[in-house]
């Protein structure tokens, strides 16, 4: 007597080895778009508390020193590390007379290594943020 399913002896051994790697570059992306997003989230972190320090800055030189202080120091104490960062603070509100309305920005671009995301590749991603803050209208400036 010959069994019937003897033909397909091993075949989820072959099965589990076709699909395992698909299944582990399908969690190394899931990962790395993780990463990129906590990535995203910081950057925006540090534009809005460079922007805020800026705001609260009593001249346009002190403002841009800040905000590029605690944009650096947002950056490093969430763990990301930039391969290239630019930190563009927009001092602009500053000339306006007291009694108007003016705001200051921060724009910050961070190149992330592909490598720090867990994405095996050489390269980086540029993730930017901007944010801004408005000046106390009743406050002097310089």
């Amino acid at each position: 007597m010959a069994s019937s399913g003897g033909g397909e002896r091993g075949s989820a051994a072959v099965e589990i080895a076709l699909l395992a790697p698909l299944l582990g570059t399908l969690v190394l992306i899931v990962i790395f778009g993780g990463r990129l997003a906590l990535a995203r989230q910081t950057v925006q972190a540090a534009a809005a508390d460079a922007a805020r320090a800026a705001s609260i800055a009593r001249t346009a030189a002190v403002a841009e020193r800040s905000a590029t202080e605690i944009a650096r120091g947002t950056l490093a104490n969430q763990g990301v590390h930039c391969a290239t960062t630019s930190i563009d603070v927009d001092t602009r509100g500053f000339d306006e007379p007291v009694g108007t309305a003016a705001t200051v920005a921060v724009r910050i671009a961070c190149g992330v290594a592909t490598a720090d995301l867990s994405l095996p590749l050489p390269g980086t991603i540029e993730v930017s943020a901007t944010s801004s803050s408005e000046l106390d209208v009743f406050r002097g400036r310089r």
